[in-house]
């Protein structure tokens, strides 16, 4: 059985080569950057793992992700077995898919207003209360993320060359959360269960806290505690942790 990853990034799939090849799994990789879909064909047999990037658009493949949903859809129409399939893509690519279905789940999120374009942003971030952040409604590592004390600073910040332009023109205004400690906590979950959790130094941090450069890994494959930002919390229970496996699960 072939594993045909599909992705956008060349720098992120030599780890996992590595992986397949000590592991004896035959796999071939699928760059969804440029190529061609003949629709009257039918896939190869295999399974499919979608590894998808929501910030693609910042390494300019800007049409990945309609590649990308152009691809599944001709999968999922053959029965192919696909991981991360076309949910997981418009999850991926939507902050605010991500939290309209965490909230009809019950789990606390944020205040959130959405806005499209630059016009009303101003007038909507008004609605907040101060400090608030912004960020950008598709995309990860910390894209268009800042924090703004007062309206006057933000006012003055969207009518100059500063301001960043999201992608698919939608701008977050969210309320500031100040982290306990100066610390976030991390769930990593895989296949429905709980795998470990990490911290996070948001006060040195600050928004750009995506660990998968910094975090080292042990014999076993899991996280040890790194010289950076992040490091490993044993032993770390919450509540919370059940929200997250059963929000998985429904979805």
């Amino acid at each position: 059985m072939t594993v045909y990853a599909l992705h956008e990034n060349p720098e992120w799939f030599p780890p996992f080569a590595a992986a397949f090849d000590e592991a004896g799994v035959d796999y071939e990789e699928w760059l969804l950057i440029a190529g061609t879909v003949d629709l009257d064909s039918a896939p190869p047999d295999g399974v499919f793992w979608n590894r998808l990037s929501g910030s693609s658009h910042t390494r300019d493949h800007v049409h990945a992700k309609d590649y990308t949903r152009a691809v599944l859809d001709w999968l999922q129409a053959h029965g192919r077995r696909v991981v991360n399939g076309r949910w997981v893509v418009e999850m991926e690519v939507s902050k605010v898919r991500q939290l309209t279905a965490l909230k009809a789940f019950d789990i606390d999120v944020p205040r959130t207003v959405a806005v499209i374009g630059k016009d009303d942003l101003v007038s909507a971030a008004a609605s907040l209360p101060t400090p608030f952040i912004t960020k950008h409604n598709q995309g990860g590592t910390g894209l268009g993320v800042r924090r703004f004390d007062d309206l006057d600073s933000f006012r003055e910040y969207v009518t100059t060359d500063e301001f960043e332009e999201p992608v698919d023109g939608i701008t977050l205004l969210q309320e500031y959360v100040q982290p306990k400690d100066g610390f976030i906590t991390r769930v990593e979950t895989v296949g429905y269960e709980y795998v470990y959790a990490i911290s996070a130094d948001a006060a040195r941090g600050g928004f750009q806290l995506c660990p998968a450069d910094a975090c080292e890994l042990d014999g076993n494959g899991r996280p040890i505690e790194a010289a950076s930002l992040f490091a490993l919390r044993e032993g770390f229970q919450h509540p919370v942790i059940d929200q997250f496996l059963g929000f998985a699960r429904k979805h």
